[in-house]
């Protein structure tokens, strides 16, 4: 599903149209850290260049398979990056415009139900869920990415500003997305799987199982021999222990996806389960980088 574990989806006609006002909204700054800020994109060549980005990473720093289509552009695409607001960290400390240096693919719920369904749904049963919760209003995290220099600190402290703030404005209750170990051999990954499972199970109200025949037990990868947790904990991506330590769940089910080699797992976050000590470091209104 190509959310990339970082050091934690074309435009034509009426809907170009419509997202140029979407882009239009979407001006104002999220944060900044010294010559890099965060803020949605303002522009179709933002989002191309947002996708180019992925390419880069997704495609030949990682070991996904591109089609025809984006091999000859050069850009990771699919139709969910219409109706995605795209959260961009830009240096400005570049020759000539600012660099696109990290990317997050944002789609709420409302736009999901008026549109293509959740992105996530071709891999997890994520319908029944927010069935469960309608009172509730749920935001999808996806196709997460950072050029490899850039991956630090301060650049994945900026995305889950900007993600902060996007929550706050919106009236977010729930995240929700795939996170992904590289590798398609989940008995190779067993050690990370089981430790997910029994560090952040899941409460019956927020399970999401797999697709019919897609899904991997993690369950079922438990046992076996003696595992340090902790040697596991730092061989985790960081996107994964980023969502553990803001108090994400991780359902019990892993699906494969061959054409991004990757082994995908379901992060639930409650905005209520988010820890304190998070929300008192990026402020309550998200004020602690504003620009």
């Amino acid at each position: 599903m190509a959310y990339m574990p970082l050091m934690p989806q074309r435009f034509a006609g009426g809907m170009m149209r419509m997202a140029w006002r979407r882009f239009d909204q979407s001006a104002a700054s999220l944060g900044r850290i010294g010559s890099l800020e965060v803020r949605l994109a303002r522009s179709g060549d933002e989002v191309k260049q947002a996708q180019r980005l992925r390419y880069r990473i997704f495609y030949e720093e990682m070991s996904a398979v591109a089609n025809a289509r984006a091999a000859f552009f050069g850009r990771d695409s699919d139709p969910f990056d219409k109706v995605c607001d795209h959260l961009l960290v830009l240096d400005h400390d570049t020759m000539g415009a600012p660099e696109i240096v990290g990317t997050y693919r944002l789609l709420r719920q409302e736009i999901a139900e008026k549109r293509k369904g959740f992105y996530s749904a071709g891999e997890f049963q994520i319908a029944s869920l927010v069935s469960r919760h309608t009172q509730r209003s749920f935001l999808e995290l996806g196709r997460s990415c950072v050029l490899k220099p850039y991956r630090t600190k301060r650049t994945v402290e900026l995305l889950w500003h900007g993600i902060w703030s996007y929550v706050r404005q919106n009236g977010i209750d729930v995240m929700v997305g795939c996170a992904s170990l590289e590798g398609t051999d989940p008995r190779r990954l067993a050690p990370q799987l089981s430790f997910l499972r029994s560090y952040a199970p899941t409460p019956e109200e927020w399970r999401v199982r797999a697709l019919p025949g897609r899904g991997i037990s993690l369950d079922e990868l438990a046992g076996g021999e003696e595992v340090n947790n902790l040697a596991v904990l730092r061989e985790l991506p960081p996107l994964i222990k980023g969502y553990l330590r803001l108090g994400a769940y991780i359902c019990e089910d892993a699906v494969i996806d061959w054409q991004f080699g990757t082994t995908d797992v379901f992060i639930v976050l409650p905005v209520e389960r988010i820890n304190t000590r998070y929300i008192n470091y990026y402020g309550p209104d998200a004020s602690r980088h504003a620009a």
